[in-house]
Protein backbone atom coordinates (compact mmCIF):
# COMPACT_ATOMS: atom_id res chain seq x y z
CA UNK A 1 0.00 0.00 0.00
CA UNK A 2 1.20 3.29 -0.89
CA UNK A 3 0.11 6.59 -1.07
CA UNK A 4 -1.86 7.53 -3.90
CA UNK A 5 -3.40 4.13 -4.29
CA UNK A 6 -6.90 3.15 -4.82
CA UNK A 7 -9.27 0.79 -3.01
CA UNK A 8 -12.49 -0.36 -2.23
CA UNK A 9 -13.49 -0.95 1.66
CA UNK A 10 -16.17 -1.17 3.58
CA UNK A 11 -16.21 1.27 6.09
CA UNK A 12 -16.67 0.41 10.17
CA UNK A 13 -16.86 2.39 13.04
CA UNK A 14 -16.37 6.00 13.82
CA UNK A 15 -12.84 7.01 15.13
CA UNK A 16 -12.04 10.15 17.22
CA UNK A 17 -10.48 12.80 15.07
CA UNK A 18 -13.31 12.71 12.57
CA UNK A 19 -12.68 10.01 10.15
CA UNK A 20 -13.82 6.60 9.80
CA UNK A 21 -12.44 3.09 10.61
CA UNK A 22 -11.60 0.74 7.63
CA UNK A 23 -9.13 -2.25 6.91
CA UNK A 24 -7.25 -3.42 4.30
CA UNK A 25 -5.20 -6.97 4.24
CA UNK A 26 -4.89 -6.23 8.34
CA UNK A 27 -3.58 -2.69 8.17
CA UNK A 28 -5.95 0.21 9.67
CA UNK A 29 -7.20 3.18 7.43
CA UNK A 30 -8.48 6.44 9.12
CA UNK A 31 -10.99 7.08 5.86
CA UNK A 32 -12.47 11.21 5.96
CA UNK A 33 -15.88 11.94 3.84
CA UNK A 34 -17.22 8.51 4.66
CA UNK A 35 -20.01 7.05 7.08
CA UNK A 36 -20.02 3.68 8.77
CA UNK A 37 -21.92 1.04 6.69
CA UNK A 38 -20.96 2.54 3.55
CA UNK A 39 -18.50 1.03 0.63
CA UNK A 40 -16.56 3.33 -0.83
CA UNK A 41 -13.96 3.75 -3.07
CA UNK A 42 -11.00 5.59 -1.23
CA UNK A 43 -7.22 7.27 -2.28
CA UNK A 44 -4.82 6.62 0.18
CA UNK A 45 -3.19 9.72 1.36
CA UNK A 46 -0.43 9.35 4.11
CA UNK A 47 0.88 6.58 5.56
CA UNK A 48 2.57 5.40 8.85
CA UNK A 49 4.22 2.25 10.40
CA UNK A 50 0.79 1.34 12.37
CA UNK A 51 -2.17 2.85 10.23
CA UNK A 52 -3.07 4.66 6.34
CA UNK A 53 -4.89 7.58 5.75
CA UNK A 54 -7.43 8.08 3.32
CA UNK A 55 -10.32 9.99 1.49
CA UNK A 56 -13.36 8.32 -0.03
CA UNK A 57 -13.79 9.45 -3.37
CA UNK A 58 -16.53 7.64 -4.29
CA UNK A 59 -19.43 6.02 -3.17
CA UNK A 60 -20.35 2.57 -4.03
CA UNK A 61 -23.10 2.02 -0.91
CA UNK A 62 -24.30 5.03 0.21
CA UNK A 63 -25.50 5.24 3.69
CA UNK A 64 -28.93 6.52 4.58
CA UNK A 65 -27.51 9.32 6.60
CA UNK A 66 -25.45 10.50 3.42
CA UNK A 67 -26.35 14.57 2.59
CA UNK A 68 -25.25 17.14 0.46
CA UNK A 69 -22.64 19.04 1.72
CA UNK A 70 -23.91 22.95 2.13
CA UNK A 71 -20.29 24.53 1.33
CA UNK A 72 -19.08 23.53 -1.99
CA UNK A 73 -15.60 23.27 -0.26
CA UNK A 74 -16.70 20.46 1.85
CA UNK A 75 -14.91 17.50 -0.37
CA UNK A 76 -11.79 15.95 -0.84
CA UNK A 77 -8.94 17.87 -1.13
CA UNK A 78 -10.85 20.96 -0.39
CA UNK A 79 -10.80 22.82 3.15
CA UNK A 80 -10.77 20.95 5.82
CA UNK A 81 -12.43 23.11 8.52
CA UNK A 82 -15.15 21.03 8.70
CA UNK A 83 -15.56 17.10 8.67
CA UNK A 84 -18.75 15.95 9.07
CA UNK A 85 -20.67 18.22 5.97
CA UNK A 86 -21.41 14.97 4.38
CA UNK A 87 -23.89 13.98 7.20
CA UNK A 88 -27.18 14.85 8.34
CA UNK A 89 -26.76 17.11 11.41
CA UNK A 90 -29.21 14.40 13.97
CA UNK A 91 -26.52 11.40 13.13
CA UNK A 92 -23.79 13.97 13.67
CA UNK A 93 -24.42 13.97 17.12
CA UNK A 94 -25.52 10.24 17.68
CA UNK A 95 -21.72 9.66 16.13
CA UNK A 96 -20.39 11.95 18.46
CA UNK A 97 -22.26 9.89 20.92
CA UNK A 98 -20.51 7.20 20.42
CA UNK A 99 -17.06 8.91 20.01
CA UNK A 100 -17.78 10.01 23.81
CA UNK A 101 -18.87 6.69 25.06
CA UNK A 102 -15.71 4.64 23.58
CA UNK A 103 -13.31 7.23 24.62
CA UNK A 104 -14.66 6.60 28.23
CA UNK A 105 -15.05 2.51 28.15
CA UNK A 106 -11.25 2.71 26.32
CA UNK A 107 -9.48 5.27 28.45
CA UNK A 108 -11.58 5.70 31.29
CA UNK A 109 -12.50 2.09 32.13
CA UNK A 110 -16.40 3.47 32.59
CA UNK A 111 -19.44 2.66 30.92
CA UNK A 112 -20.89 5.99 30.10
CA UNK A 113 -24.68 6.63 28.51
CA UNK A 114 -24.86 10.08 26.60
CA UNK A 115 -26.67 11.75 23.94
CA UNK A 116 -25.13 15.09 22.29
CA UNK A 117 -27.83 17.87 22.51
CA UNK A 118 -28.29 19.93 19.71
CA UNK A 119 -27.61 24.00 20.50
CA UNK A 120 -28.88 26.13 17.62
CA UNK A 121 -28.31 27.81 15.44
CA UNK A 122 -26.66 24.69 13.43
CA UNK A 123 -25.66 27.09 10.60
CA UNK A 124 -23.39 30.07 10.99
CA UNK A 125 -23.05 29.86 14.85
CA UNK A 126 -18.83 30.62 14.76
CA UNK A 127 -18.03 33.95 16.33
CA UNK A 128 -14.73 33.55 16.28
CA UNK A 129 -12.66 32.75 12.73
CA UNK A 130 -9.32 32.06 12.10
CA UNK A 131 -8.02 32.45 8.62
CA UNK A 132 -4.58 32.69 7.14
CA UNK A 133 -4.27 35.19 3.82
CA UNK A 134 -3.23 33.63 0.37
CA UNK A 135 -0.80 34.59 -1.84
CA UNK A 136 -3.30 36.48 -3.70
CA UNK A 137 -3.77 38.27 -0.23
CA UNK A 138 -7.36 36.73 0.03
CA UNK A 139 -8.70 34.97 3.71
CA UNK A 140 -8.28 31.09 3.63
CA UNK A 141 -8.60 28.19 5.51
CA UNK A 142 -6.55 25.19 5.39
CA UNK A 143 -7.15 21.63 3.79
CA UNK A 144 -7.44 18.84 5.69
CA UNK A 145 -3.75 17.69 7.48
CA UNK A 146 -1.91 19.82 4.78
CA UNK A 147 -0.25 23.01 4.35
CA UNK A 148 -2.41 24.20 1.30
CA UNK A 149 -4.35 27.30 1.51
CA UNK A 150 -8.05 27.02 0.33
CA UNK A 151 -9.34 30.46 -0.35
CA UNK A 152 -12.44 31.33 0.57
CA UNK A 153 -15.42 34.04 -0.16
CA UNK A 154 -17.70 32.62 2.49
CA UNK A 155 -18.45 30.02 4.91
CA UNK A 156 -21.29 27.98 5.95
CA UNK A 157 -20.37 27.89 9.92
CA UNK A 158 -18.83 31.40 10.07
CA UNK A 159 -21.33 34.24 11.53
CA UNK A 160 -23.65 35.63 9.13
CA UNK A 161 -21.71 39.21 10.48
CA UNK A 162 -18.67 38.14 9.28
CA UNK A 163 -18.45 39.58 5.84
CA UNK A 164 -15.39 37.89 4.13
CA UNK A 165 -16.06 39.83 0.91
CA UNK A 166 -14.92 43.45 3.05
CA UNK A 167 -12.23 41.80 4.96
CA UNK A 168 -10.76 40.66 1.68
CA UNK A 169 -10.43 44.17 0.49
CA UNK A 170 -8.35 45.25 3.13
CA UNK A 171 -5.16 44.52 1.50
CA UNK A 172 -3.79 41.93 3.30
CA UNK A 173 -0.68 41.22 4.69
CA UNK A 174 0.71 37.85 3.02
CA UNK A 175 0.46 35.00 5.11
CA UNK A 176 -0.41 37.32 8.28
CA UNK A 177 -2.73 35.23 10.42
CA UNK A 178 -6.52 37.00 11.18
CA UNK A 179 -8.72 36.87 13.84
CA UNK A 180 -12.41 38.16 13.38
CA UNK A 181 -14.60 38.41 16.46
CA UNK A 182 -17.86 39.22 16.39
CA UNK A 183 -19.71 40.75 19.38
CA UNK A 184 -23.06 40.34 21.13
CA UNK A 185 -24.43 43.19 19.34
CA UNK A 186 -23.14 42.04 15.96
CA UNK A 187 -20.15 44.26 15.54
CA UNK A 188 -17.26 42.57 14.01
CA UNK A 189 -13.18 43.45 15.13
CA UNK A 190 -10.65 42.33 12.66
CA UNK A 191 -7.62 41.18 13.95
CA UNK A 192 -4.83 41.22 11.88
CA UNK A 193 -1.58 39.44 13.08
CA UNK A 194 1.51 42.26 13.83
CA UNK A 195 -0.94 45.67 13.68
CA UNK A 196 -1.82 45.68 17.53
CA UNK A 197 -5.66 46.82 18.25
CA UNK A 198 -7.13 48.39 20.78
CA UNK A 199 -10.25 47.48 20.54
CA UNK A 200 -12.35 45.59 23.23
CA UNK A 201 -14.83 43.31 22.08
CA UNK A 202 -17.91 43.44 24.30
CA UNK A 203 -19.87 40.43 25.31
CA UNK A 204 -23.31 39.88 27.13
CA UNK A 205 -24.03 36.38 29.10
CA UNK A 206 -26.89 36.09 31.14
CA UNK A 207 -26.92 39.35 31.95
CA UNK A 208 -23.29 40.09 32.78
CA UNK A 209 -21.10 42.15 30.75
CA UNK A 210 -17.59 40.93 29.43
CA UNK A 211 -15.00 43.04 27.98
CA UNK A 212 -11.95 41.22 26.11
CA UNK A 213 -8.98 41.49 23.56
CA UNK A 214 -9.63 39.93 20.20
CA UNK A 215 -7.21 37.58 20.92
CA UNK A 216 -8.77 36.22 24.06
CA UNK A 217 -10.21 33.13 24.15
CA UNK A 218 -13.83 32.82 24.32
CA UNK A 219 -16.43 30.23 23.23
CA UNK A 220 -17.20 30.29 19.46
CA UNK A 221 -20.32 29.19 19.42
CA UNK A 222 -22.97 32.13 19.89
CA UNK A 223 -25.25 30.23 21.94
CA UNK A 224 -22.06 28.87 24.08
CA UNK A 225 -21.27 30.68 26.85
CA UNK A 226 -25.26 30.54 27.80
CA UNK A 227 -25.56 27.06 27.43
CA UNK A 228 -22.15 25.96 29.74
CA UNK A 229 -22.56 29.05 32.13
CA UNK A 230 -26.10 27.84 33.00
CA UNK A 231 -25.00 24.15 33.38
CA UNK A 232 -21.86 24.86 35.25
CA UNK A 233 -24.24 26.90 37.33
CA UNK A 234 -26.33 23.90 37.81
CA UNK A 235 -24.16 21.29 38.40
CA UNK A 236 -21.68 23.21 40.74
CA UNK A 237 -24.49 23.57 43.34
CA UNK A 238 -22.22 26.39 44.72
CA UNK A 239 -24.06 27.71 48.18
CA UNK A 240 -23.52 31.13 49.82
CA UNK A 241 -20.26 31.89 51.95
CA UNK A 242 -18.59 28.77 49.65
CA UNK A 243 -14.46 29.20 47.65
CA UNK A 244 -15.05 28.58 44.65
CA UNK A 245 -11.97 28.31 42.53
CA UNK A 246 -12.30 28.57 38.07
CA UNK A 247 -9.30 27.35 36.16
CA UNK A 248 -8.06 28.06 33.12
CA UNK A 249 -10.87 30.80 33.80
CA UNK A 250 -10.24 33.13 31.10
CA UNK A 251 -11.66 36.18 30.99
CA UNK A 252 -14.24 35.07 33.72
CA UNK A 253 -17.09 33.57 31.79
CA UNK A 254 -17.95 30.68 34.59
CA UNK A 255 -16.66 33.56 37.37
CA UNK A 256 -19.41 35.63 36.51
CA UNK A 257 -21.80 33.23 37.09
CA UNK A 258 -20.89 31.90 40.03
CA UNK A 259 -19.84 34.79 42.26
CA UNK A 260 -23.91 35.82 42.24
CA UNK A 261 -24.00 32.45 44.11
CA UNK A 262 -21.20 32.42 46.60
CA UNK A 263 -22.69 35.96 48.13
CA UNK A 264 -20.68 38.51 49.79
CA UNK A 265 -19.90 35.85 52.37
CA UNK A 266 -17.83 33.76 49.54
CA UNK A 267 -15.05 34.39 47.08
CA UNK A 268 -14.00 32.59 43.69
CA UNK A 269 -10.68 32.40 42.82
CA UNK A 270 -10.03 32.89 39.18
CA UNK A 271 -6.50 30.61 37.91
CA UNK A 272 -5.41 31.77 34.23
CA UNK A 273 -1.48 32.08 32.83
CA UNK A 274 -2.56 34.10 29.60
CA UNK A 275 -1.67 37.53 30.11
CA UNK A 276 -4.38 38.99 28.15
CA UNK A 277 -7.04 37.02 29.44
CA UNK A 278 -6.02 38.24 32.89
CA UNK A 279 -5.84 41.57 32.15
CA UNK A 280 -9.29 41.25 30.82
CA UNK A 281 -10.91 39.46 33.55
CA UNK A 282 -9.14 41.89 36.62
CA UNK A 283 -11.68 44.56 34.54
CA UNK A 284 -14.15 42.46 34.40
CA UNK A 285 -14.37 42.06 37.74
CA UNK A 286 -12.66 45.43 39.03
CA UNK A 287 -15.75 45.94 41.06
CA UNK A 288 -15.91 42.27 42.59
CA UNK A 289 -13.98 42.54 45.67
CA UNK A 290 -15.00 39.07 46.33
CA UNK A 291 -12.93 37.50 43.28
CA UNK A 292 -9.52 37.12 43.15
CA UNK A 293 -7.61 36.69 40.10
CA UNK A 294 -4.28 34.50 40.26
CA UNK A 295 -1.96 35.16 36.91
CA UNK A 296 0.36 31.72 36.45
CA UNK A 297 0.08 28.08 35.44
CA UNK A 298 -2.80 26.77 37.41
CA UNK A 299 -0.44 23.12 38.19
CA UNK A 300 1.93 25.92 40.11
CA UNK A 301 -0.44 28.33 41.58
CA UNK A 302 -3.20 26.35 43.22
CA UNK A 303 -0.79 24.61 45.07
CA UNK A 304 -0.73 28.00 47.27
CA UNK A 305 -4.07 26.93 48.50
CA UNK A 306 -5.47 24.89 50.90
CA UNK A 307 -9.26 24.19 50.61
CA UNK A 308 -11.95 24.38 47.92
CA UNK A 309 -15.23 23.96 47.80
CA UNK A 310 -16.11 23.77 44.61
CA UNK A 311 -13.91 23.47 41.69
CA UNK A 312 -14.88 24.49 38.26
CA UNK A 313 -12.58 23.19 35.53
CA UNK A 314 -12.17 24.52 31.75
CA UNK A 315 -8.40 22.95 30.78
CA UNK A 316 -7.31 23.38 27.18
CA UNK A 317 -7.97 20.13 24.77
CA UNK A 318 -4.85 18.43 26.77
CA UNK A 319 -7.08 18.16 29.96
CA UNK A 320 -5.92 18.92 33.36
CA UNK A 321 -3.46 15.71 33.25
CA UNK A 322 -2.18 13.52 36.91
CA UNK A 323 -0.56 16.52 38.30
CA UNK A 324 -3.61 19.09 38.36
CA UNK A 325 -5.89 16.34 39.60
CA UNK A 326 -3.78 15.55 42.17
CA UNK A 327 -3.48 18.91 43.14
CA UNK A 328 -7.90 19.41 43.16
CA UNK A 329 -7.79 16.55 44.98
CA UNK A 330 -5.71 17.78 47.52
CA UNK A 331 -8.08 20.97 47.66
CA UNK A 332 -11.10 18.17 49.18
CA UNK A 333 -13.24 19.76 47.28
CA UNK A 334 -17.31 18.48 47.55
CA UNK A 335 -17.86 19.02 43.90
CA UNK A 336 -15.47 19.24 41.01
CA UNK A 337 -17.31 20.82 37.46
CA UNK A 338 -15.27 19.23 34.17
CA UNK A 339 -15.72 21.65 31.28
CA UNK A 340 -14.38 19.76 28.23
CA UNK A 341 -13.67 19.72 24.38
CA UNK A 342 -11.80 16.85 24.18
CA UNK A 343 -13.40 13.57 25.81
CA UNK A 344 -10.23 11.52 25.49
CA UNK A 345 -8.47 13.86 28.13
CA UNK A 346 -11.97 14.19 29.97
CA UNK A 347 -11.84 10.34 30.00
CA UNK A 348 -8.07 9.99 31.00
CA UNK A 349 -8.48 12.67 34.03
CA UNK A 350 -12.50 11.14 35.00
CA UNK A 351 -10.84 7.73 35.64
CA UNK A 352 -7.67 9.83 37.74
CA UNK A 353 -10.64 11.59 40.14
CA UNK A 354 -12.48 8.57 40.52
CA UNK A 355 -9.45 6.72 41.39
CA UNK A 356 -8.80 8.91 44.02
CA UNK A 357 -12.63 8.89 45.88
CA UNK A 358 -14.71 10.51 43.39
CA UNK A 359 -17.51 9.74 42.07
CA UNK A 360 -18.57 10.76 38.41
CA UNK A 361 -22.46 11.44 39.08
CA UNK A 362 -23.44 14.02 35.65
CA UNK A 363 -22.28 14.20 32.51
CA UNK A 364 -23.70 15.93 29.09
CA UNK A 365 -22.15 16.46 25.83
CA UNK A 366 -23.38 19.30 23.42
CA UNK A 367 -22.98 20.05 19.69
CA UNK A 368 -21.32 23.44 20.01
CA UNK A 369 -19.32 22.60 17.22
CA UNK A 370 -21.95 21.16 14.17
CA UNK A 371 -20.42 19.88 11.09
CA UNK A 372 -17.07 19.08 12.69
CA UNK A 373 -15.85 16.31 14.65
CA UNK A 374 -15.48 18.45 17.71
CA UNK A 375 -17.48 17.85 21.32
CA UNK A 376 -18.34 20.06 24.44
CA UNK A 377 -18.49 17.82 27.91
CA UNK A 378 -19.70 19.33 31.25
CA UNK A 379 -18.93 16.51 34.03
CA UNK A 380 -19.52 17.01 37.55
CA UNK A 381 -17.37 14.63 40.00
CA UNK A 382 -18.52 15.04 44.08
CA UNK A 383 -16.83 13.30 46.77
Amino acid sequence: MEVGDRLEVDILSIAHGGHFVARHEGRVIFVRHAISGERVEIEITDMSATFARADAIRIIHRSEHRATPPCSLAHPGGCGGCDFQHIGLSHQRELKAEIVKEQFARIGKLDIDVNVEEVLPTSHWRTRMDFTVSSNRKLALYGARSHDLIEIDSCHIADAAIDIAVINNKKLPIASKIHVAVASDQSVTVDIEGRESRTLIEQEVLGRAYSLTPTSFWQSHKSAPEHLSKSVRELALAKFGDHVFDLYGGVGLFTGVLITEVGKTGRVTLIESDGKAITDARRNFATEPNVEIVEGKVEREIKRFVRADVVIADPPRAGLGAAVCAAIVALKPRTVVYVSCDPASLARDARILIDAGYRMDHIRAFDLFPMTQHIECVARFIY
